[in-house]
């Protein structure tokens, strides 16, 4: 299956199995050098995506980064740029970023910055990377003061959704991937909802062909997101653009950079799209069929719904350098109805304390 991302610079998203055997053709002509960043846990893919392209005249530089967002460090990136410029990397030179989402906001943010902007391929490795972090064009990495804070906006000549690497992934990561999937049913497709909750076993199967589906669907949603509003400046007629994709993002980003990213970024997010869900019903916005709705699903694939009563202080002092964050206005995505996000700014921390405690334990 192919999906175009039809932005300013349209490429190719190919979802299906095998389909890394592709990567010669988006490396291109032009190119005398490729460098391939990856996760330790997919060292044996480096080396089989370097062979054909070393046996096709190529230099391969395969740089293998810390897993998770570890990787996403200036110390790190700094490695990245060292290998980059021993190598003798020129414009027309090609960084390949194989892993989970963290590995390609990483790789991605190296090609974003090298001779300020060289192309790049995307073949992530997880659930989670396929849908959310490999498509749309952002990249980055973390600072101590928390996460993504420090990017850019660069988009790949071309993703590889390749679905025979799931198979080995751990049951927690998969479930990470399925959190953002079930985000954009709430936020754009419904469908997504009723695949989910008709068979969530399959959809929790890496082989099954309704995790396959899901997969496309989650994509065709994030495409469809960023092709009006790449640089998160908001949609046309004052929609919401972008920043539609960050639904439950606020919260769980805080609760990343609380437990220092030891937990899974669906997991987190999976508890920052309840807490969304019941600041809407607070403030009117929707039902509690709506919010139920919520904690049902995500629970049925085996996510999380609540986090610690006491963090939150630390969570609130992170909310606050939210991207989206405004002065001292918070700004979360919300939903006024299934499939209908809104920005919902909030200066009251009294009812977003009264909130948090529906999702707290």
């Amino acid at each position: 299956m192919k999906l175009r991302v039809a932005t300013a610079q349209p490429y190719d998203v190919v979802i299906g199995r095998g389909v890394r055997d592709q990567l010669l053709d988006l490396v291109g002509p032009d190119a005398e050098r490729v460098a391939i960043i990856h996760s330790p846990h997919v060292a044996d893919r480096a080396t089989g995506l370097r062979m054909p392209l070393a046996d096709a005249g190529l230099s391969v530089r395969v740089i293998e980064v810390p897993d998770a967002e570890q990787a996403k460090t200036t110390s790190v990136l700094a490695e990245c740029w060292r290998v980059l410029g021993e190598a003798g990397f020129t414009r027309s030179d090609v960084v390949v970023g194989l892993g989970g989402g963290a590995t390609t906001d990483l790789a991605g943010f190296v090609a974003a910055t090298w001779l300020r902007g060289v192309r790049f391929v995307n073949v992530p490795t997880t659930v989670l990377g396929m849908v959310d972090a490999a498509v749309g064009g952002k990249t980055g990495i973390n600072t101590a003061q928390g996460k993504n804070l420090v990017g850019a906006f660069h988009e790949p000549v071309g993703v590889l959704c390749d679905l025979d690497a799931l198979p080995t992934l751990p049951v927690r990561e998969v479930r990470s991937g399925l959190a953002e999937i079930v985000k954009c049913g709430f936020i754009a497709d419904p469908s997504i909802l009723d695949l989910v909750e008709h068979d969530p076993e399959a959809a929790g199967d890496v082989r099954s062909p309704v995790m396959a589906e899901l997969i496309a669907k989650g994509i065709s949603v994030k495409a469809a997101t960023v092709k009006g509003d790449l640089r998160e400046a908001g949609g046309s007629r004052g929609a919401i653009g972008r920043e539609a994709l960050n639904y439950g993002h606020t919260l769980g980003h805080a609760i990343e950079r609380n437990e220092d990213y030891a937990i899974r970024h669906g997991e987190a997010i999976s508890v920052g799209m309840v807490f969304v869900a019941e600041l809407a019903r607070a403030e009117g916005l929707i039902d509690d069929d709506l919010v139920d709705r919520h904690r049902a699903t995500l629970e049925l694939v085996g996510l999380p719904t609540s986090y610690r009563r006491d963090a939150w202080p630390r969570l609130l002092d992170a909310m606050r350098l939210d991207k989206k964050t405004r002065g001292n206005t918070l700004r979360f995505v919300v939903l006024d109805r299934l499939g209908s996000p809104r920005i919902l700014p909030v200066t009251d921390e009294y009812l977003l304390r009264d909130v948090y405690r529906a999702v707290s334990a």
